[in-house]
């Protein structure tokens, strides 16, 4: 039988988007340093092809990644889309020079920033639009004044956040109805694991970027090593599997640029750790 990303299970976001609970981010299909087009285009499309075929039905991608190569891409990839593809794109950060993520949050910049990216997706609305940062010199309330006016408009379906604190995440939700939190997490940095608590506890979706350290896992060589021996898997499937395990609302959405690092990734899906074994590779 060949695997898909319904052996990860399934999360509903929002009340009323339901997907395979192993994503993909979309940042690394564009060229090097989040910057610019990707080498080989042609290589590029035929994985974001293959990502769907294998059952991912949610694409996570922002505004900033290329600055807008990865949108791009995705609509040159998968146009028109399939039914029941989610597509969540980002809007808040601008990309001056390839080494610059700054925060600009200001109403009129997240409206030209959304409206653009429904230019690019080809889409007449986006179903999760992030606020991909919080802008300390923008009060949050306007930030998310303007997602509701786009929202009201029917140019987002739901809104989410991304790199917020606890604190950060409770005034939103007075502010606005937020089905989503993307924060920086994975076995190695666990910064945010009350962000993740608290999502948990409010049923919200919980995407963790970078989920796998970037593929570098510092524990490899000790009990990680040995759980991944044991399941015939590597040890960054074996940190996919704890991720997926240890919340059900957690939706990793680990990118690549390669169809065949795609296709190990995809395999963690299926694979199921005991409770000794996440216990102690999760301490």
């Amino acid at each position: 039988m060949t695997q898909t990303a319904a052996s990860a299970g399934s999360i509903t976001i929002g009340g009323d988007l339901t997907v395979n609970r192993l994503g993909f981010g979309a940042m690394r299909v564009t060229g090097p340093g989040i910057w610019g087009y990707p080498a080989d285009r042609r290589a590029a499309v035929a994985l974001l092809r293959r990502v769907v075929e294998r059952g991912v039905d949610f694409i996570d991608t922002a505004d900033s990644y290329g600055p807008h190569v990865s949108e791009e891409l995705i609509a040159e990839a998968l146009h028109p889309y399939p039914r029941g593809l989610v597509i969540a794109t980002k809007g808040g950060l601008l990309r001056p020079a390839a080494p610059r993520w700054d925060a600009d949050c200001r109403p009129a910049h997240l409206r030209a920033a959304c409206e653009g990216s429904l230019r690019r997706l080809k889409l007449e609305r986006i179903d999760l639009y992030q606020l991909h940062t919080v802008d300390p010199r923008v009060p949050l309330a306007e930030s998310l004044g303007a997602l509701l006016d786009l929202q009201r408009e029917g140019k987002i379906r739901h809104i989410g956040l991304s790199n917020v604190t606890v604190e950060q995440l409770r005034e939103a939700r007075k502010l606005a109805p937020i089905v989503s939190v993307q924060n920086r997490y994975n076995l190695e940095d666990r910064a945010h694991e009350a962000v993740l608590d608290a999502c948990t506890g409010e049923k919200l979706a919980f995407l963790p970027w970078y989920p796998l350290a970037a593929g570098s896992l510092p524990r490899a060589s000790g009990r990680l090593g040995e759980i991944a021996r044991k399941h015939g898997a590597s040890t960054a499937q074996i940190a996919l599997a704890w991720l997926l395990q240890r919340s059900p609302m957690m939706l990793p959405i680990p990118g690549t640029s390669s169809i065949a690092h795609f296709e190990e990734n995809l395999a963690a899906a299926a694979i199921r750790l005991s409770e000794a074994e996440r216990a102690e590779i999760g301490r």
